[in-house]
């Protein structure tokens, strides 16, 4: 039973990519084609962007199905893609590092400060009543 619910999670794991993927493929156009030849102009900045997406999707799992999907669409090259798959691999091993290092209370306290109130978010009419 229980590997069963392994082979499920697996294949719904998958198809969700696949979703993903497919969405990315119809949405990519020529401002996509310029960002992603940007961001991968050489290993130094493929490397980067992996981490960053990794860090912001977390999962090196998504970015790399992502990748794929983008060099069968041909916007990214092979040379391009491997760059950005070890970026995405050592952004999972950081994000990692981090976790065990510092375990999860690193975590909620950055949370803690992305939704702590700052005088940028205040309401106009509390502006106003605060800056007469």
């Amino acid at each position: 039973m229980i590997f069963l619910k392994l082979i499920g999670s697996l294949g719904l794991f998958l198809y969700g990519m696949k979703i993903m993927s497919e969405g990315l493929q119809k949405v990519a156009g020529d401002r996509l084609r310029s960002i992603l030849t940007a961001m991968t102009t050489n290993r130094v900045t493929g490397v980067l962007t992996g981490v960053l997406i990794t860090a912001l999707i977390q999962s090196s799992s998504a970015t790399t199905v992502m990748v794929v999907s983008f060099v069968n669409a041909g916007l990214l090259t092979l040379a391009e893609s491997i760059s950005v798959i070890m970026g995405a691999n050592i952004g999972t091993t950081v994000t990692a590092w981090i976790i065990s290092i510092f375990g999860f209370k690193l975590i909620w306290l950055l949370s803690l400060f992305l939704f702590w109130p700052s005088p940028c978010h205040l309401s106009s009419q509390a502006r106003a009543t605060v800056n007469p």
